[in-house]
This record gives structure tokens, sequence and C-alpha cells, in this order.
């Protein structure tokens, strides 16, 4: 049994009861398994006022002090609170992945060879990709950097195998330093990031992330925080597979090109 020590705090208490997904519950249980921090969405139970839980700085000291190596978290929390753990286990080197059902049969434990074969072919793939389209992306870097200000790249939050979060990095294609959510009228978007978009180049980036080995080829597309907490048990299932490039490039290129030609209309 381990027993972890934290500093005093008031004894200020509060009855929890669990929320939907519409109206995450703002506070969580932190449960210890052998080296592994569980932070789950309360039930019905006193749960004690932790200041360390309610910034990133201080909850990033927790995280480096601490003995945990990796997190598992509960997507019944909400976007913000995985959003919030995601940044801070970032920051203190921790992996974090989502406590969801695991699924009847993984490759890895099938058949290793054909799991390592195929994420090396996947590598192989992208270093063969990213050379030859080097001269294009390294344009684009340019181009970014002239007509907008801000970051060349933005990196946003997903889900991998395993439920394992990473950020899939794309070119920024918008007018604010951090990547956000298009809003109706596509005014966040520079003139630059809408025709991007069309063609799908901003996703050429997302080869560092099969490189990185988060993601593959082939396969599903990968999930957002905000895609994530509304899936059903049953849904959150295929979030143990490894998410594919081609998957996510071909469904948001065809949401980028229909909303943009609705703006023409």
């Amino acid at each position: 049994m381990t027993t972890s020590i934290i500093p005093a705090f008031k004894k200020t208490y509060y009855n929890v009861t669990q929320q939907d997904h519409e109206y995450p519950a703002p506070y969580c249980t932190l449960q210890w398994r052998r080296g592994q921090l569980l932070v789950k969405s309360p039930g019905y139970v006193q749960q004690p006022y932790l200041p360390a839980l309610d910034t990133e700085q201080s909850l990033v000291e927790c995280l480096r002090h601490s003995p945990v190596h990796l997190v598992r978290i509960d997507p019944k929390l909400g976007a913000a609170k995985l959003r919030l753990w995601a940044d801070a286990c970032l920051q203190a080197k921790k992996p974090i992945f989502l406590h969801i059902p695991s699924a009847d049969k993984l490759s890895k434990s099938n058949n290793p060879l054909l799991w390592w074969l195929t994420r090396f072919v996947n590598w192989l793939t992208a270093l063969v990709f990213l050379l030859f389209l080097s001269p294009v992306m390294l344009g684009l870097v340019l181009l970014i950097q002239l007509y907008s200000l801000g970051p060349t790249f933005s990196q946003e939050w997903h889900i991998g195998e395993r439920g394992k979060l990473f950020r899939i990095i794309k070119f920024r294609t918008t007018t604010v330093a951090k990547e956000t959510l298009m809003s109706e009228d596509g005014q966040n978007l520079t003139p630059l990031g809408r025709w991007m978009r069309k063609y799908g180049l901003d996703n050429l980036p997302m080869l560092l992330n099969v490189l990185r080995g988060e993601m593959s080829f082939t396969g599903l597309r990968s999930s957002t925080l905000e895609e994530v907490v509304r899936l059903s048990p049953k849904q959150q299932r295929q979030l143990n597979k490894q998410p594919g490039i081609l998957g996510s490039w071909a469904v948001e290129a065809e949401s980028s090109i229909l909303h943009l030609d609705g703006q023409a209309l």
C-alpha cells in the first residue's frame, strides 16, 4: 500500500454528485495504484478541496515531485479538466492516458512481429514523404511567417493508441497564436490558412506524429478532447486503436471544403 504525503490544507469538504457530459463535475477523485495516478469523476462523496488542483503550475510541481510514472484520467471530467491535466503532465514529463474500456483484442499482444513491422513501415514511409515534401513545407513556413504573426505550428490534444493523449502538429491557419475552432463566418482564418485548409496542406506536419509513433497512415480519425467526452463506453473502445493520418486528413479536408464553399455561396 502506497501512502502519499501532501501539504496541509484547509479542511473544507464539498458534497459532490456525478454530473452529465454537458456539465462536468468541477471536482475529481484521486486514486493511487502501483505508481499510476487515476483521476476519476466523483460520485456522491465528501471531496476535500485540494489547492494543488486549481492551477496548472501547482499541479505540475505536484506531478514532478511525485513517484507517479503515468496518469489515467476519466473523460467524464470534461474537456477543460482533461486539457488542464494534459498540459500539466506534458510539463512534468509524465504520460497521460484516458481511463477507457480496454479493447477485446490488441494487435501488439496477438502478433508482436506484425505490430513492429507495421510501425517500421509507417516510420520509413513518413520519413520518405518528409524528405520529398520538405521544399513545400519550407515554403509554407516562410509564407506563414511572412503573412501572419505568431507561431508557425499549432498543436492540439488528440487521443491516440490505448487512449494515450498526444498533440497533433499542424501548420497554423488562424490569426490567433493558439489554434481555435473556426467560427461560423471563418474570420479567424488567414487568407493563406483558408487556402491551406482547402487543399489539406495544413496537415502535412502530421507526418511528424507518424515518425514519433503516435499515428499511422491508415486508421480511424483521431478524436479531440471535446469529442471524446461525448462518446459512449462502447465507442470509447475504438480509442484503443492507433489513429490514422489519412482518415484524419480526409475528414478534415472534406469538412473545410464544405465550409469554405458554403461561405462562397
